[in-house]
Parts: structure tokens; sequence; C-alpha cells
């Protein structure tokens, strides 16, 4: 435990301190995919809540038209403001086309329309739906920071699971990533402000349905990392907070595979690239990789004496070679292709809300055209 704060404001948990805060003026995104039907993380989930009385509750779902039907009736068993907003129909991809937004599909896509329903309440919280000591507190303490006068908040947690040091993609990708680009632009306040966050790719934040409005998003996994970057624009160092959401366990990804950490890395690492660019860094994607790998394993040794001081176990090998793994990911990331801002799209969310229910509507009837899914 330890009480020091950061380059932006840190609120800690001393104890198992939940504050009042004002859920009664805010609306949960829970982005679901398939494989949280009925699950037990995704069921105390929205058990919790259910006794937390938030104003609304958005779910984004990304699933094959034949999970739909049964997927709507199982979420309409909770005792919730729930809206179901099925991401993948027909309908929605046309109306995306049709004002210029199409593209990947991904975790970011599905946060962002579920956005635009959100922003019906004076704040949002976004969070996972695979936390399996998820507690309604986790709500209230994003939001406490937000009726104090901040505009953002983000949460974050030791990931210590099973004896084992967990967050690998933010303990050994992430943070040297950044700690390599500050040694390269000592005098960046963008990396310093990006660097403060003690678990910045957690999925877990609040803000005031204003910034939300304000808020370009990435589509897939660099969700986390382009928020952040966007919320510096919005809100500045000041208007940011992080919270202690105390202990938290959820579901681990391997490294590789089509949704593993290597796979996420490029995303992640894309985000934070294109973010410092824009923000007047210069990085040298000659040495970058080098740079980051030489941060990254000094980074493994600090976290083998930590895991030795609290007796875990801990791959010193293993970590090396996801180092290595995760260099390849660095590289000039691409083309900008964010979702905009709500405030600067013509597009109606309760359009989007609308072409979803009807295409879930005919997935739940079997009558969806399939060709046009």
């Amino acid at each position: 435990m330890e009480y020091v704060q950061e380059r932006v404001a840190t609120l800690h948990s001393f104890g198992d301190g939940d504050p009042d805060a004002p859920t009664d003026r805010a609306a949960v995104v829970v982005p679901m995919t398939e494989r949280e039907y009925a699950g037990l993380a995704a069921e105390r989930v929205l058990s919790e809540l259910e006794a937390l009385s938030p104003a609304r509750v958005v779910v984004p779902l990304r699933a094959p038209a034949e999970r739909v039907g049964a997927f709507r009736e199982w979420l309409d068993g909770f005792d919730l403001p729930l809206e179901t907003l099925w991401c993948d129909g027909p309908r929605v991809a046309d109306l995306l086309a049709d004002a210029g937004l199409d593209g990947e599909r991904g975790k970011g896509r599905d946060v962002w329309l579920a956005l635009g329903r959100a922003l019906k309440e004076e704040f949002v919280v976004v969070h996972d739906a695979d936390t399996k000591s998820y507690s309604r507190a986790y709500v209230r303490r994003l939001l406490f920071p937000l009726a104090r006068g901040f505009d953002f908040s983000k949460g974050y947690y030791a990931r210590v699971e099973n004896d084992r040091l967990y967050g690998r993609l933010f303990r050994l990708f992430y943070a040297p990533l950044v700690r390599a680009l500050r040694d390269s632009a000592p005098e960046s306040e963008f990396l310093a402000y990006m660097g403060a966050f003690r678990y910045a790719l957690a999925g877990e934040f609040a803000l005031t349905s204003d910034v939300a409005a304000s808020l370009p998003v990435q589509r897939t996994w660099g969700l986390e990392v382009g928020t952040l970057a966007a919320a510096y624009d919005a809100v500045g160092v000041d208007g940011a907070a992080q919270v202690d959401l105390g202990s938290y366990e959820h579901d681990h990804r391997a490294v590789s595979g089509p949704t593993g950490l290597e796979d996420m890395s490029r995303s992640v690492g894309a985000a934070l690239l294109r973010a410092s660019e824009a923000h007047g860094v210069d990085p040298d994607y000659d040495a970058l990789p080098d740079a980051y790998r030489a941060v990254g394993e000094s980074y493994v040794e600090r976290y083998a004496a930590d895991a030795a001081f609290n007796g875990l176990s801990y791959d010193r090998a293993g970590e090396r070679d996801q180092v290595r793994t995760y260099a390849a990911s660095i590289a000039p990331p691409g083309p900008d292709t964010r979702l905009p801002a709500w405030n600067e799209t013509t597009l109606s969310p309760g359009d989007v809300a609308a072409a979803a229910d009807a295409d879930a509507d005919e997935a739940a009837a079997g009558t969806l055209d399939r060709a046009d899914e």
C-alpha cells in the first residue's frame, strides 16, 4: 500500500472505501462478446449493477446472428434499465457505410456505438464484463472524481493472481515503450502524462458526457490508449484522475493467436505512437525497437525481484521472450482510422439503436438475410 501522488491526481484505496457517487446520473457501458454469454463473471457484473441502480446500462454486443436472440433474452432477465446494441447487423453496417465510417470492427467500435446512446446521461462509465472480482464499488469509485470537479477518471489495480504477476501487455510492452520514448523526448508533457497512469491498459474509465461526446475512438485494441490520449486533449492533466479499484481478477489471454497479446500489442503500439507523433514526439523507428527491448529487459529483472520478494512464481525466460516478441510490433503507426467524436458526426445514435434493434429482432426470429450480415 502507498499514498504517493502522480502526475495526474491519484485516489488511493486505503481500505474498503465505497464513496458516495452520482450513480443515478450515470450510464454504464459494458461491452460483451459471445464468450460472455451466461458466464459467471458477466453474471456477477450484471447482478452487482442491479444493486447499484444506474440510470442506464448499454451493452454493445459483438456476436454471430444465431446467438443474438438467446443473448438478449438472458440480458433481459436482469432488473436493469438495459439496452442491448447488436453491433454486427447489416443495417448498422449500412448506416456506418453511408456516413463514411465503415472499416475495421473491434472492441473500440462497439464502445463507440454504445457511447452514442450513453450520452443521454450526465456521466458515462465504461468497463469490461469478464471481471471475476467485480464489485459495484468500482463504478462508484470511478464516478467519485467526476463529482469533485474532474472530467475523466481511469481505474487501476494490481494484476496478481494464482501466485503470479499478470498484466503482461502493460508491464512488458506499454510501460517500457513509454519509458523508451520519454528517454528520447524528456521534455514531452504528453509522455509524462501517458506514463503516469498505473494501469494504462485497464478497460475501466469514467467521464462526463460532454467529454465522451468530444473523443475520437480507436476501432480495436488501441481503445484504452487512444482514450487516454484523447482525454489529454479534452481535459488536460489537471482534469484527469486515476482511481485505485483494489482487488481485480479477470480472464487472461495467450501471447500468440488472433486475439492474443502479440496481436493486441500492434494496435496498442500504433495508438501510442500515433498519439505521440500528434503531440510533437518524433520517434526514431530504426532505433526504437532496440531502445524498447533494453528497457523491457531491465523491467523483467525488476519484476523477477518483486516476485521473489513476495514469494510469487516468475518465468524470467518467458517474460524476456515476450519482450522480444513485442519489439517486432514497434513500427510507424500508419493511417489514422479512428472513429470521429460523436459531436463531429451527422450519424444519429437514435438511428443506430433503431437499426440495431431491427437487426437483432430479425436475427432472433431467424429471418435475417445472412448474405448482408
